[in-house]
Protein backbone atom coordinates (compact mmCIF):
# COMPACT_ATOMS: atom_id res chain seq x y z
CA UNK A 1 0.00 0.00 0.00
CA UNK A 2 2.75 2.50 0.91
CA UNK A 3 4.66 1.22 -2.05
CA UNK A 4 1.71 1.99 -4.08
CA UNK A 5 1.24 5.04 -2.95
CA UNK A 6 4.31 6.60 -3.06
CA UNK A 7 4.18 5.64 -7.00
CA UNK A 8 1.43 7.53 -7.58
CA UNK A 9 3.03 10.62 -5.83
CA UNK A 10 6.40 10.49 -7.63
CA UNK A 11 3.96 10.33 -10.70
CA UNK A 12 2.43 13.57 -9.47
CA UNK A 13 5.66 15.23 -9.15
CA UNK A 14 7.14 14.09 -12.07
CA UNK A 15 4.51 15.58 -14.44
CA UNK A 16 3.73 18.82 -12.31
CA UNK A 17 5.16 21.83 -10.77
CA UNK A 18 4.75 22.62 -7.18
CA UNK A 19 2.85 24.97 -8.07
CA UNK A 20 0.50 23.55 -10.04
CA UNK A 21 -0.40 20.62 -7.20
CA UNK A 22 -0.62 23.14 -4.60
CA UNK A 23 -2.63 25.71 -6.22
CA UNK A 24 -4.99 23.95 -9.37
CA UNK A 25 -4.32 20.49 -7.88
CA UNK A 26 -5.81 21.70 -4.27
CA UNK A 27 -8.33 23.77 -6.11
CA UNK A 28 -10.21 20.68 -8.25
CA UNK A 29 -9.60 17.69 -5.28
CA UNK A 30 -11.48 20.68 -2.79
CA UNK A 31 -14.07 20.36 -6.06
CA UNK A 32 -14.30 17.09 -5.91
CA UNK A 33 -14.95 15.89 -3.05
CA UNK A 34 -17.15 18.65 -1.91
CA UNK A 35 -19.49 18.46 -5.15
CA UNK A 36 -18.94 14.26 -5.01
CA UNK A 37 -20.17 14.26 -1.16
CA UNK A 38 -22.81 16.87 -1.10
CA UNK A 39 -24.92 16.30 -4.59
CA UNK A 40 -26.69 13.35 -3.06
CA UNK A 41 -27.92 14.96 -0.10
CA UNK A 42 -30.10 17.17 -3.13
CA UNK A 43 -30.87 13.77 -5.09
CA UNK A 44 -31.96 12.23 -1.53
CA UNK A 45 -34.26 15.15 -0.20
CA UNK A 46 -36.16 15.49 -3.81
CA UNK A 47 -36.69 12.09 -3.82
CA UNK A 48 -37.73 11.85 -0.42
CA UNK A 49 -35.35 8.05 0.11
CA UNK A 50 -34.08 8.08 3.66
CA UNK A 51 -36.71 10.42 4.97
CA UNK A 52 -36.78 8.83 8.87
CA UNK A 53 -33.34 9.68 8.75
CA UNK A 54 -34.27 13.52 8.13
CA UNK A 55 -33.94 16.00 11.15
CA UNK A 56 -36.05 18.68 9.71
CA UNK A 57 -39.70 17.76 7.69
CA UNK A 58 -38.75 20.37 6.03
CA UNK A 59 -37.50 20.14 2.39
CA UNK A 60 -35.78 22.55 0.27
CA UNK A 61 -37.46 23.81 -3.03
CA UNK A 62 -35.66 22.51 -6.25
CA UNK A 63 -34.81 26.87 -7.49
CA UNK A 64 -33.37 26.81 -3.80
CA UNK A 65 -30.96 23.99 -3.75
CA UNK A 66 -30.26 25.38 -7.82
CA UNK A 67 -29.14 28.54 -6.23
CA UNK A 68 -26.85 27.23 -3.85
CA UNK A 69 -24.99 25.29 -6.20
CA UNK A 70 -24.85 28.24 -8.98
CA UNK A 71 -23.76 30.74 -6.24
CA UNK A 72 -20.97 27.95 -4.94
CA UNK A 73 -19.45 27.80 -8.29
CA UNK A 74 -19.66 31.52 -8.33
CA UNK A 75 -17.43 31.97 -5.10
CA UNK A 76 -15.51 28.99 -5.44
CA UNK A 77 -14.03 30.01 -8.88
CA UNK A 78 -13.89 34.04 -7.76
CA UNK A 79 -12.72 33.31 -4.93
CA UNK A 80 -11.48 30.37 -3.40
CA UNK A 81 -9.76 29.51 -6.58
CA UNK A 82 -7.62 32.71 -5.95
CA UNK A 83 -7.01 32.29 -2.64
CA UNK A 84 -5.62 28.83 -3.18
CA UNK A 85 -2.98 30.68 -6.17
CA UNK A 86 -2.25 33.33 -3.43
CA UNK A 87 -1.55 31.22 -0.74
CA UNK A 88 1.52 29.20 -2.41
CA UNK A 89 3.82 31.44 -1.67
CA UNK A 90 2.68 31.10 2.08
CA UNK A 91 3.15 27.66 2.36
CA UNK A 92 5.98 27.79 1.08
CA UNK A 93 7.93 30.16 2.96
CA UNK A 94 6.38 28.15 5.98
CA UNK A 95 7.71 24.40 4.78
CA UNK A 96 5.67 22.83 3.07
CA UNK A 97 7.06 20.57 0.47
CA UNK A 98 5.89 18.12 -1.94
CA UNK A 99 9.01 15.90 -2.18
CA UNK A 100 9.42 12.38 -1.65
CA UNK A 101 9.49 10.47 1.08
CA UNK A 102 5.98 11.10 2.06
CA UNK A 103 5.83 11.35 5.91
CA UNK A 104 5.10 8.62 8.29
CA UNK A 105 1.54 8.04 9.16
CA UNK A 106 2.21 8.75 12.52
CA UNK A 107 3.39 12.69 11.97
CA UNK A 108 0.98 12.94 9.05
CA UNK A 109 -2.21 11.56 12.28
CA UNK A 110 -0.83 13.93 14.58
CA UNK A 111 -0.30 17.00 12.82
CA UNK A 112 -4.35 16.22 11.32
CA UNK A 113 -5.57 15.90 14.93
CA UNK A 114 -3.66 19.62 15.55
CA UNK A 115 -5.54 20.89 12.89
CA UNK A 116 -8.95 19.89 13.38
CA UNK A 117 -8.29 21.08 17.16
CA UNK A 118 -7.18 24.20 16.08
CA UNK A 119 -9.73 24.94 13.56
CA UNK A 120 -12.36 24.19 15.87
CA UNK A 121 -11.20 26.63 18.33
CA UNK A 122 -10.63 29.68 16.18
CA UNK A 123 -14.20 28.59 13.75
CA UNK A 124 -15.67 28.77 17.73
CA UNK A 125 -14.97 32.41 18.17
CA UNK A 126 -14.90 33.69 14.61
CA UNK A 127 -17.96 31.93 14.12
CA UNK A 128 -19.61 33.73 17.23
CA UNK A 129 -18.27 36.74 16.35
CA UNK A 130 -20.48 36.63 12.96
CA UNK A 131 -23.49 36.06 14.64
CA UNK A 132 -23.28 39.73 16.44
CA UNK A 133 -25.63 42.03 15.01
CA UNK A 134 -23.66 43.78 12.51
CA UNK A 135 -22.18 40.82 10.93
CA UNK A 136 -24.56 38.53 10.79
CA UNK A 137 -26.63 41.13 9.05
CA UNK A 138 -24.51 41.99 6.42
CA UNK A 139 -22.19 38.67 6.26
CA UNK A 140 -23.18 35.58 8.28
CA UNK A 141 -27.04 35.95 7.64
CA UNK A 142 -26.16 34.37 3.39
CA UNK A 143 -25.21 31.58 5.04
CA UNK A 144 -28.40 31.29 7.22
CA UNK A 145 -30.16 31.40 4.09
CA UNK A 146 -30.43 28.04 4.61
CA UNK A 147 -32.58 26.91 7.73
CA UNK A 148 -33.01 23.58 6.48
CA UNK A 149 -29.08 22.93 5.73
CA UNK A 150 -28.35 20.32 2.97
CA UNK A 151 -24.86 19.21 2.29
CA UNK A 152 -23.83 21.92 -0.37
CA UNK A 153 -25.20 24.62 1.92
CA UNK A 154 -22.16 23.91 4.24
CA UNK A 155 -19.56 26.39 1.88
CA UNK A 156 -22.65 28.67 0.90
CA UNK A 157 -21.63 31.90 2.60
CA UNK A 158 -20.37 35.50 2.11
CA UNK A 159 -17.50 36.15 0.42
CA UNK A 160 -15.88 37.72 3.15
CA UNK A 161 -16.93 34.70 5.30
CA UNK A 162 -15.48 32.51 2.82
CA UNK A 163 -12.10 33.94 3.76
CA UNK A 164 -12.46 33.64 7.24
CA UNK A 165 -13.66 29.65 6.85
CA UNK A 166 -10.08 29.67 4.58
CA UNK A 167 -7.96 31.16 7.69
CA UNK A 168 -9.70 28.90 10.28
CA UNK A 169 -8.47 25.84 8.22
CA UNK A 170 -5.26 26.85 6.81
CA UNK A 171 -3.75 28.18 10.03
CA UNK A 172 -2.88 24.90 11.50
CA UNK A 173 -0.83 23.96 7.99
CA UNK A 174 0.82 27.15 8.08
CA UNK A 175 1.90 26.89 11.57
CA UNK A 176 3.79 23.18 10.55
CA UNK A 177 4.86 23.33 7.44
CA UNK A 178 3.47 20.13 6.09
CA UNK A 179 3.98 17.47 3.23
CA UNK A 180 1.28 18.62 0.14
CA UNK A 181 -0.12 15.12 1.31
CA UNK A 182 -0.46 16.16 4.72
CA UNK A 183 -2.40 19.36 3.45
CA UNK A 184 -4.35 17.28 0.82
CA UNK A 185 -5.47 14.71 3.38
CA UNK A 186 -6.30 17.70 6.23
CA UNK A 187 -8.76 19.47 3.31
CA UNK A 188 -10.98 16.37 2.18
CA UNK A 189 -11.35 15.55 5.85
CA UNK A 190 -12.43 19.03 6.79
CA UNK A 191 -14.68 18.64 3.56
CA UNK A 192 -16.08 15.75 4.29
CA UNK A 193 -16.51 17.14 7.84
CA UNK A 194 -18.69 19.85 7.11
CA UNK A 195 -20.92 18.48 4.36
CA UNK A 196 -21.66 15.81 6.96
CA UNK A 197 -22.53 18.07 9.62
CA UNK A 198 -24.43 20.24 6.97
CA UNK A 199 -26.67 17.32 5.57
CA UNK A 200 -29.76 17.21 7.24
CA UNK A 201 -30.05 13.66 8.13
CA UNK A 202 -28.55 11.93 11.08
CA UNK A 203 -28.12 8.68 10.38
CA UNK A 204 -27.81 5.22 12.61
CA UNK A 205 -24.02 5.07 11.76
CA UNK A 206 -23.03 9.06 11.76
CA UNK A 207 -19.93 9.59 13.38
CA UNK A 208 -21.44 11.68 16.33
CA UNK A 209 -23.10 8.34 17.73
CA UNK A 210 -19.80 6.62 18.62
CA UNK A 211 -17.92 9.57 19.48
CA UNK A 212 -19.77 11.83 21.65
CA UNK A 213 -17.39 14.85 21.67
CA UNK A 214 -18.11 15.00 17.85
CA UNK A 215 -20.92 17.40 16.96
CA UNK A 216 -22.24 16.38 13.67
CA UNK A 217 -25.37 16.92 11.51
CA UNK A 218 -27.77 16.78 14.76
CA UNK A 219 -25.61 19.54 16.66
CA UNK A 220 -25.21 21.94 13.94
CA UNK A 221 -28.95 21.41 12.11
CA UNK A 222 -30.05 22.82 15.46
CA UNK A 223 -28.16 25.89 14.77
CA UNK A 224 -29.68 26.78 11.44
CA UNK A 225 -33.26 26.26 12.68
CA UNK A 226 -32.73 29.01 15.34
CA UNK A 227 -32.72 32.61 15.51
CA UNK A 228 -29.31 34.07 15.31
CA UNK A 229 -29.24 35.75 18.82
CA UNK A 230 -30.43 32.19 20.59
CA UNK A 231 -28.77 29.40 18.64
CA UNK A 232 -25.75 28.38 20.01
CA UNK A 233 -23.95 25.41 18.78
CA UNK A 234 -20.92 27.59 17.04
CA UNK A 235 -18.28 25.01 17.00
CA UNK A 236 -16.84 23.04 13.50
CA UNK A 237 -16.29 20.07 14.32
CA UNK A 238 -16.55 18.99 18.60
CA UNK A 239 -18.69 19.94 21.05
CA UNK A 240 -16.15 21.01 24.37
CA UNK A 241 -16.06 24.66 23.15
CA UNK A 242 -19.91 25.23 23.37
CA UNK A 243 -19.84 23.23 26.49
CA UNK A 244 -17.33 25.17 27.94
CA UNK A 245 -18.59 28.52 27.59
CA UNK A 246 -22.65 27.27 27.57
CA UNK A 247 -23.23 28.09 24.46
CA UNK A 248 -25.29 24.89 23.90
CA UNK A 249 -27.52 24.82 26.66
CA UNK A 250 -30.66 24.94 24.23
CA UNK A 251 -29.63 22.41 22.50
CA UNK A 252 -28.94 20.36 25.74
CA UNK A 253 -32.34 21.29 26.80
CA UNK A 254 -34.05 20.20 23.73
CA UNK A 255 -31.98 16.68 23.68
CA UNK A 256 -33.20 15.99 27.38
CA UNK A 257 -37.03 16.81 26.62
CA UNK A 258 -36.54 14.61 23.21
CA UNK A 259 -34.88 11.90 25.54
CA UNK A 260 -37.16 11.73 28.49
CA UNK A 261 -40.50 12.02 25.58
CA UNK A 262 -38.79 8.70 24.36
CA UNK A 263 -38.60 6.97 27.68
CA UNK A 264 -42.08 7.53 28.43
CA UNK A 265 -43.24 6.20 25.01
CA UNK A 266 -41.16 3.09 25.93
CA UNK A 267 -42.87 2.72 28.97
CA UNK A 268 -46.10 3.20 27.97
CA UNK A 269 -45.68 0.40 25.43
Amino acid sequence: MASLLESGWQYLITHFSDFQLASLGSFFLHESVFFLSGLPFIFLERAGYLSKYKIQSKNNTPAAQEKCITRLLLYHISVNLPLMILSYPAFRFMGMRSTLPLPSWKIILAQILFYFILEDFVFYWGHRFLHTKWLYKHVHSVHHEYATPFGLTSEYAHPGEILFLGFATIVGPAITGPHLFTLWLWMVLRVLETVEAHCGYHFPWSFSNFFPVYGGSDFHDYHHRLLYTKSGNYSSTFVYMDWIFGTDKGYRKLKALKNSGAEAEDKQM
